[in-house]
């Protein structure tokens, strides 16, 4: 069978998204710092040039790479609202989503090290919490669209909430990640399906 040759366009969506695909698993196992674009292009198996015509340095790159994980967490949650959804299959479901995040997250790391460098390099710090505020926004957003379909009223403000649960998830994550033993898979749940159910659902986790 004859195969199909690519458009122009098709080639460069594929050239861009082999760089992401190599600079996320180089970044996972070595970090942005000690990652060279040198290092994505050859993992790629494209030149230095190559990743030039495609991202203007790697920190562009990186954003990239944040930002796509972002929507595919985005389309997660846009899943929960599926027409029909009643109020207790859509809090069932919430509460899985989030329960599990702390297995589900394959790139906290990249996370973590992403507000480490926003901590000490001020030009990619103003990129970087303009996504973060979209985040945020975009989260409050989800928030209030949650508790207008089910019915349950908020106990703090959406922005409030938003913020503090990223910052519980970050948490829970960063534990669960560096210290197992201690903070188990279901300690990790716990804590996450407790907020939720007491902040949120505002009803007893174990009902």
């Amino acid at each position: 069978m004859k195969r199909q040759r690519l458009t122009r366009e098709q080639s460069k969506d594929q050239t861009r998204l082999r760089l992401l695909d190599a600079a996320q698993a180089i970044f996972m196992k070595k970090g942005f710092v000690a990652t060279s674009v040198e290092d994505i292009a050859e993992a790629a198996g494209y030149t230095r040039g190559a990743f030039y015509s495609n991202f203007r340095s790697k920190p562009e790159l990186f954003l990239e790479l944040l930002r796509r994980d972002h929507e595919e967490m985005q389309a997660d949650l846009d899943s929960i609202f599926e027409e029909g959804a009643t109020r207790e299959s859509m809090e069932a479901r919430v509460l899985t989503y989030y329960s599990n995040m702390h297995r589900e997250n394959k790139c906290f790391l990249l996370w973590a090290e992403a507000k480490l460098l926003a901590a000490r390099d001020g030009r990619f710090r103003l990129k970087f919490n303009a996504f973060m505020h979209e985040k945020l926004q975009q989260l409050s957003e989800y928030i209030r669209e949650f508790s207008a379909r089910a019915g349950t009223p908020l106990p703090l403000p959406a922005e409030t909430l938003a913020l503090g649960l990223m910052g519980l998830c970050d948490g829970v994550q960063y534990f669960y990640t560096v210290d197992p033993q201690n903070v188990s898979s279901d300690t990790a749940e716990a804590v996450l399906a407790g907020f939720f159910a007491r902040v949120v659902f505002g009803r007893d986790p174990g009902l």
